[in-house]
């Protein structure tokens, strides 16, 4: 969907061609990228390819990938946000962070604010995600956000390249 959302500190928009070098900036880092679903970044030029993606699914209602934007500076620091999956009727969070931005709080205003702006239009039933069990941050993101242990699982990124024990934790709305 093509959104512009503004908090106290971020302004949370469609990610577009020319945010490569700050996309690059988290998922090239090996900290960052270390849980990623998709594989580090070697170059700006993997970055392209997925803004490119990015840009197909602008439009689409059931998908709120959003770059975060600090308003302070204009730097993109951060992506994320939540996809609907009608077919279980749940929203998915994903999100990553360069790694200086870590600790502020960041993505809990950001996925807030899309939350927020989901339900101007739309009803949230459920939302869930996954974290590998290692990554005690993001399970206290979303402990912050409501959301409780469901179950034990696991995942693995795209290309196979690493295999996580991993955590679901959910939150149904009334």
């Amino acid at each position: 969907m093509r959104v512009i959302i503004e908090t106290e500190r971020l302004i949370i928009r469609n990610l577009r061609p020319g945010d490569e070098h700050a996309v690059f900036a988290w998922a090239g880092d090996p900290d960052v990228a270390k849980y990623m679903i998709y594989p580090q970044y070697n170059s700006e030029a993997d970055g392209i390819e997925w803004l490119k993606d990015r840009q197909l699914k602008a439009d689409d209602p059931n998908d709120y990938d959003l770059g975060f934007v600090l308003k302070e500076t204009g730097e993109l620091i951060g992506g994320g946000g939540l996809v609907y999956h009608p077919d279980i009727d749940v929203w998915r969070i994903g999100y990553n962070l360069r790694k200086d931005a870590w600790g502020n709080g960041y993505v809990m205003e950001a996925l807030t604010a899309i939350m927020d702006e989901i339900r101007k239009t739309r009803k949230i039933r459920a939302i869930e995600g996954l974290f590998a069990v290692e990554n005690y941050k993001s399970q206290r993101v979303m402990e912050k956000l409501g959301m409780t242990f469901v179950e034990d699982t696991e995942y693995e990124k795209f290309d196979g390249s690493a295999h996580f024990l991993a955590k679901k934790y959910r939150r149904v709305f009334e």
